[in-house]
């Protein structure tokens, strides 16, 4: 056979047809899809699982272990699980453990209740799209408890997978038009990942409004109205995003500030996004979570009649970390009914959330009660995890504040901190030579130098001609000591380096 036959053969399919080129590829691909960057998950980490692929095999590095302290993965870093969590799960994945002793019976009631439920008693059956209606109601009694007595219906209550679910499909909705009237977004930077991604999928325009650096990452109102005047020169702005306490910046809200954010929203008429995944993830004196729910309520039915208001929380943050079982859920506040129905046919499309998810998050909102047995182990587990959190966060911000060249504001909240740092002008033509932005070219250097994996602040967003890291607070104490204390080799060094 000739080789145009071969040729000719290879490329015959068996029905006949030629082969043609592959249908979908880089050109013919949505486009939208191409702008979505995740720096949380970005070529840094790539770089850093091939780093440890390069140690299993027996390569040479300067350093015996890659540390991730890019992610708020929390029982990676190696937090504990809460006990009682886990043991009602258990039981909801295996019920013939109902029948074993070892476990107390406030746990096997719960388990109980979760399995009733569901279809044919187990978890593995699919639920309603909205979530379990139980899991709802103890959703929205969790709510009216937190914020003092406001009341809350469970029917403005969706079950999601994880919060980061809640916020697309409430984007979804959201965005529309074209041209000028496309809808923008307003968006905090720095920002977490998620929204710039999404706002890119979605073909939505990204607002920026600048946290201030200056005064600990605070929100001025009069930043906002900045951005949004500019923004309505080329788009429709109708949605304006909050993270409180604040990923990657670590801050919390003041309550006043919170009232000046609805105040702005309500005058110019912009859907309100909150995400509140840490809230119970306050560390310094003087802060406190403050719901956008409770306060748009506390200022009176002016708002609290009109302005529309989505929030969200998760099981992946705070004391729990379960970030695998993916549990969340979001609150409407006045949302339009007409649009309620079509939220609620937009996710009976994806059938419902993990049921496992759901059943982790009814035991969040709804934890052992002082009469139940289970009551002490789950408090001193939950405060101890709390209390380890907060030193962690002052311990991070002092140390990383005697490096020259760092400098890192107070972690009042959350999981992060994102401290700036200042890079000499040879390392920036370096790393433009490179075609790098700096702090990226700076973070890939520490990860092959020390084997630490940090995101670089150019993944978040900052403003021009300043650079930082975030760096989660999560490690055990002894290795986040290794962590700040090879930071602070390698700035001195870097530093040297290129000055």
């Amino acid at each position: 056979m000739s080789k145009v036959q071969e040729h000719f053969k290879i490329r015959m399919t068996e029905n006949g047809f030629l082969h043609h080129e592959k249908v979908l590829t880089v050109d013919t691909m949505n486009p939208n899809v191409k702008r979505v960057e995740y720096a949380v998950r970005g070529p840094i980490v790539q770089r850093a699982v091939q780093i440890e692929k390069e140690l299993k095999e027996g390569v040479e590095k300067p350093f015996k272990e890659v540390i991730k302290a890019n992610i708020g993965d929390c029982h990676a870093m190696g937090q504990k699980p809460i006990t009682f969590f886990r043991q009602v799960l258990a039981l909801c994945s295996y019920p013939e453990l109902l029948e074993d002793n070892k476990f107390p019976e406030d746990v096997k009631n719960r388990a109980r209740c979760i399995l009733q439920a569901c279809g044919g008693g187990s978890i593995g059956a699919y639920s309603a799209s909205q979530g379990i209606e139980f899991i709802r109601h103890d959703v929205a009694h969790y709510i009216e408890r937190r914020d003092g007595g406001i009341p809350c219906n469970p029917d403005n209550i969706y079950l999601t997978t994880g919060a980061s679910d809640g916020i697309v499909t409430m984007l979804k909705l959201l965005v529309s038009g074209e041209g000028t009237s496309r809808t923008g977004v307003m968006i905090s930077i720095p920002q977490y990942p998620l929204y710039s991604a999404a706002l890119a999928e979605l073909a939505a325009v990204q607002i920026n409004y600048y946290l201030d650096e200056e005064k600990c990452w605070s929100l001025d109102v009069s930043e906002l109205r900045r951005a949004l005047q500019a923004a309505r020169q080329h788009c429709k702005p109708r949605v304006l995003c909050i993270i409180n306490p604040g990923n990657p910046t670590g801050q919390v809200q003041s309550r006043q500030c919170i009232e000046d954010v609805i105040q702005f929203a309500a005058e110019e008429n912009l859907f309100l996004m909150a995400d509140e995944v840490y809230q119970d993830n306050v560390y310094a004196e003087g802060c406190q979570f403050h719901s956008f729910k409770k306060v748009l309520f506390e200022m009176g039915p002016k708002y609290s009649d009109r302005v529309e208001l989505a929030s969200f929380h998760s099981t992946s943050k705070c004391y729990m970390g379960e970030c695998g079982f993916r549990g969340g859920y979001m609150e409407v506040v006045n949302l339009d009914p007409d649009v309620k129905v079509q939220l609620t046919k937009l996710v009976s499309v994806r059938l419902c959330p993990p049921v496992s998810g759901q059943a982790l998050l009814d035991l969040v909102v709804k934890p052992p009660q002082k009469d139940e047995p289970s009551y002490g182990s789950f408090i001193k587990e939950r405060s101890h995890t709390l209390e380890m959190l907060a030193e962690k966060a002052k311990m991070t911000q002092e140390i990383l504040n005697e490096v020259p060249g760092i400098t890192c504001n107070p972690v009042q909240g959350a999981m992060y901190c994102f401290p700036r740092i200042q890079l000499p002008p040879k390392a920036i033509a370096e790393a433009k030579e490179k075609g790098q932005v700096p702090d990226m070219f700076y973070c890939m250097k520490l990860l092959e130098e020390k084997g630490i994996c940090l995101v670089p602040g150019s993944g978040f967003g900052q403003r021009d001609g300043t650079f930082h890291f975030r760096i989660t607070i999560l490690p055990p104490t002894e290795k986040l000591k290794i962590v700040l204390a090879k930071i602070k080799e390698f700035h001195q060094s870097f530093t040297e380096q290129y000055s």
